[in-house]
């Protein structure tokens, strides 16, 4: 894609301003890093680091039919999600294939407010629009910028700026004015770390993305450490780790799948899922420590100890935090136990890799104490 073909964030004129190298990603010009992806995914973990995620979709589904609706293609039940509250889940097909994972809350009293991935987010917007019912309205919020602040000290950064977002926990949702703006935010984090998720007006993106980073333990990051981040996480990207071809069971993110709804089977693909949950699926997603070599990267083939290739990588490289190589990828359920020895294919060689538990380190997410 040209740059010409490119479309911009309203951050653009900041991220070249600060000296950022541009990339095409998701179909916008965007900033991969800026000193460093080592130097920047480090600062993420020690510190705090800002990230613009403006490009990723946004838009609010309402009415009073609007989660009765959203539930006919997510298997998560949004009709017991509390207000103040998000969930993570997966948009399906009818076949239960991830046409995209998607964080869906209940910023307010006014039905759902929803994040979907950048590349999806014109199918799934034309998917939803095309399939919702009854009186549910989507409405694209693509007058929002997005942005997120993650790491260690990004509670206290943000604290600075309303006192109130401390007292947020993970998976907390609200719609408050911040910066003297309308925002909506969220408390959760791609990279592992805690963080907060703050949607922007356009107009206010760059005004509020400056106040944040004269904070001199908030350094602006790239996509190239969000990566990086996300991977050590154990977190997949959809594209890559899962498609519109995988199902919930073999992604093994079936945490998304709640009780009642498996019960209902009322959402796109529950046959198979349900099939899959009790029969075992052909396929599941595994993580990998690499221990010798290079790094396995999306494509590098999976073989058993006897050679045979029994899958691929989907996602691979550097851990800067365990100074090892990770993988992760899929492969048949047999060869899916922790601690099974496999072989990873990288540049016509196999090399030794370990079947391991995620996230590869350890999350930071900040959950309030029970009362």
């Amino acid at each position: 894609m040209s740059d010409q073909a490119l479309k911009t964030t309203p951050l653009n004129a900041a991220h070249r301003a600060l000296g950022a190298r541009m990339v095409g990603f998701g179909g916008y010009d965007m900033p991969v890093q800026y000193e460093g992806v080592l130097a920047e995914h480090r600062w993420t973990r020690e510190h705090a680091g800002l990230f613009d995620v403006s490009h990723m979709g946004q838009c609010r589904i309402t009415g009073a039919d609007a989660i009765a609706q959203f539930q006919r293609f997510v298997p998560g039940d949004y009709e017991i999600l509390k207000a103040g509250k998000q969930k993570y889940s997966l948009l399906l097909n009818a076949e239960g294939g991830i046409m995209d994972d998607l964080m869906a809350g209940k910023p307010d009293h006014d039905g759902l407010y929803v994040v979907v991935n950048a590349g999806n987010k014109d199918a799934d917007f034309a998917f939803l629009n095309a399939n919702l019912a009854g009186d549910a309205k989507l409405t694209v919020l693509d007058d929002r910028a997005l942005l997120a602040i993650q790491g260690p000290e990004a509670a206290e950064v943000m604290a600075k700026h309303e006192p109130a977002l401390a007292e947020m926990g993970f998976m907390d949702s609200a719609r408050l004015m911040l910066f003297g703006v309308d925002c909506f935010v969220s408390r959760s984090g791609y990279t592992g770390e805690d963080g907060y998720e703050i949607s922007v007006p356009n107009a206010d993106a760059e005004r509020v993305w400056n106040t944040i980073l004269e904070d001199a333990r908030v350094k602006p990051i790239g996509l190239g450490a969000r990566d990086s981040l996300r991977l050590e996480a154990g977190l997949p990207l959809h594209g890559h780790d899962i498609d519109a071809t995988t199902s919930p069971v073999e992604a093994a993110l079936t945490f998304a799948l709640s009780k009642s709804r498996k019960e209902a089977a009322d959402f796109n693909g529950a046959a198979r899922i349900l099939k899959e949950l009790a029969d075992g699926p052909s396929r599941v997603r595994i993580a990998l420590i690499v221990k010798e070599g290079a790094p396995a990267r999306e494509g590098a083939e999976i073989a058993d100890m006897d050679g045979n290739v029994i899958g691929k990588i989907t996602s691979g490289g550097p851990s800067p935090t365990l100074g090892r190589n990770i993988a992760m990828g899929y492969a048949p359920p047999a060869f899916a136990a922790l601690g099974t020895e496999l072989k990873v294919i990288v540049r016509g060689k196999p090399a030794a890799a370990e079947v391991v538990a995620t996230p590869f380190v350890a999350t930071r997410y900040y959950r309030k104490p029970k009362a």
